[in-house]
């Protein structure tokens, strides 16, 4: 059944005659149901001219006053004529073009003055295999997708001007035509598009999906459509450091609700003059959105810095445990970076023993995202293979959402540390055993000298929970503590030059230093433990 009726055939005439395509009209007459724009351009061509011919006669006289009989047949049979070349060119071939956009090969289609050819040309099979092809050639896993769509700003400006236009005439009948009576090019280009895309792919159109089409469209011709509007609406178009361009759509959008419509009309035609070409595709891209992966890392040397150790501009080590770890997941992911991140950080000479570290993965852009357990394993095993610096566990998949756990409350938490420690006095075993009764003890550090470069001056009150000693001999001892997250446990042994007080040395009276320390345990109950 065709969805135009008695009541738009005066606005459907006049869109036609004026250059718009068969959706277009459709869409300023508010067919709002799917089926109508689905159906192949040339086959809505011969339905809207029969639909035109069929009822002629009372087209002809429901306009009030009409001109003389010759003059309503010769604008008939031009209407007619129009039409007909349209439907001759309106199956707007495509192909991929040297510089590698997509454009119609037929030069002499009558394009559309308000869709510019995206519903003419980018519609139809062809177009869309063409698309699916470069999908399939992009070399990503997926198993859904969401496709992005960007049309020119300039499209805004002409479907206001045939908005206007359309407005004018109903009213004319008494009627009334409010913006969101008509329906979006998006959306109608979604309602044709997405079953095609589906089916030629093979998998759904899911708005939630991490993989991620998006298709480019320009039309250097009516570049200049929108440029009137910055004149009138300044304040909407300023320039953004990540924008080639102040006309944006949302840029054009602003300026478009603001503009009256008596100032639109002098400064753009309604309707909107017809174009030479239609849009051409300039870019089709594939994404997919980030993966994380997480576990808990054991640090074995104490010449390994967590992440790149990089001094003015010069690298320090060859290896750091982000690398030692990340390399592999780039490689299996088939992904284009990776970004890092740790409940907490080691220095370069401190050790991470007992259960390890929890650390997460952000891997960009993978091209690879489905893995089972096994394989799972099996990578956790590759990383432990490589080096004998660094071991892994409880590596998994985990949700970005999941990482969260490993940040909250991150300074509430404790951590267990174990340090040797020299003394310059000679000391006996009851020299240190007052400090097996001291609970809860405040301290205040002052960002220590040799983060200063990196970290804000500030004073940072923390607390050391509990301390054991082991006597070694009169020159040094082990100390067990367990301490804040956060705490600068050197610092707290050598006092930093009176910034951390009290410090082992004021507790002591002696002058301390540490020469070992480990990290026994971090206390953060995430990412889940898996069996081996």
């Amino acid at each position: 059944m065709f969805p135009l009726t008695v009541e738009n055939k005066h606005v459907a005439q006049l869109l036609l005659s004026t250059g718009t395509c068969p959706r277009c009209i459709f869409r300023f007459c508010g067919v709002d149901f799917h089926a109508p724009y689905k159906l192949p351009y040339e086959e809505l061509l011969n339905e809207l001219q029969k639909f035109l011919e069929t009822e002629k006669d009372e087209l002809v006289s429901e306009v009030p006053n009409p001109p003389p009989k010759k003059i309503r047949l010769q604008e008939l049979e031009d209407g007619i004529d129009g039409m007909d070349n349209l439907s001759q060119n309106g199956e707007g071939k495509v192909s991929i073009i040297e510089d590698g956009s997509i454009a119609s090969k037929n030069s002499n289609l009558n394009v559309c003055n308000v869709c510019l050819g995206i519903l003419q040309d980018f519609c139809e099979k062809e177009f869309i295999k063409k698309v699916c092809q470069k999908v399939e050639a992009s070399g990503f896993e997926f198993t859904n997708l969401v496709l992005s769509i960007s049309f020119p700003p300039q499209l805004s400006v002409r479907e206001h001007a045939a908005w206007l236009l359309v407005k004018q005439e109903m009213g004319k009948q008494s009627l009334s035509l409010g913006r969101n009576d008509t329906v979006q090019l998006k959306e109608a280009y979604k309602w044709i598009t997405h079953p095609l895309f589906s089916e030629e792919l093979g998998v759904p159109i899911d708005g939630k999906s991490l993989f991620e089409v998006s298709v480019v469209f320009a039309h250097p011709e009516t570049v200049e459509d929108c440029h009137f509007l910055r004149a009138i609406c300044p304040d909407c178009f300023k320039p953004a450091k990540n924008k080639q361009s102040v006309f944006t759509r949302m840029a054009v959008m602003k300026a478009l609700n603001k503009i009256k419509e008596e100032d639109f009309r002098k400064q753009f035609p309604c309707p909107p003059n017809s174009p030479k070409a239609v849009c051409s595709v300039v870019e089709i891209e594939c994404a997919h959105g980030a993966v994380f992966v997480a576990g808990r890392y054991n640090k074995y040397s104490r010449n390994l810095p967590q992440t790149p150790w990089i001094i003015d501009g010069e690298r320090k080590l060859d290896s750091s445990v982000e690398e030692l770890i990340s390399d592999h997941l780039l490689t299996v992911f088939k992904a284009d970076s990776f970004n890092f991140s740790s409940s907490g950080r080691e220095d370069v000479d401190v050790r991470t023993l007992g259960n390890g570290r929890p650390f997460a993965i952000e891997l960009v852009n993978p091209h690879r995202v489905h893995f089972t357990s096994q394989e799972i394993k099996e990578l956790q095993q590759k990383i432990n293979n490589s080096s004998n610096k660094i071991q892994v566990r409880d590596l998994q998949l985990v949700t970005r959402e999941a990482i969260g756990h490993m940040k909250e409350g991150e300074e509430e938490k404790t951590k267990t540390y174990s340090a040797l420690i020299w003394t310059n006095k000679a000391i006996q075993r009851k020299d240190i055993e007052f400090l097996d009764d001291i609970k809860d003890l405040k301290i205040d550090q002052k960002t220590p000298l040799r983060v200063l470069h990196r970290r804000p001056l500030a004073v940072r009150t923390r607390i050391i929970h509990s301390m054991e000693t082991h006597y070694v001999d009169e020159h040094h001892f082990r100390l067990s503590l367990k301490t804040q997250a956060g705490t600068y446990i050197k610092e707290f042994v050598h006092g930093d030059f009176g910034r951390t007080k009290p410090n082992i040395c004021s507790l002591m009276d002696v002058t301390a230093d540490i020469l070992e320390l480990d990290v026994e345990s971090v206390d953060v109950d995430w990412p889940p433990a898996l069996d081996d």
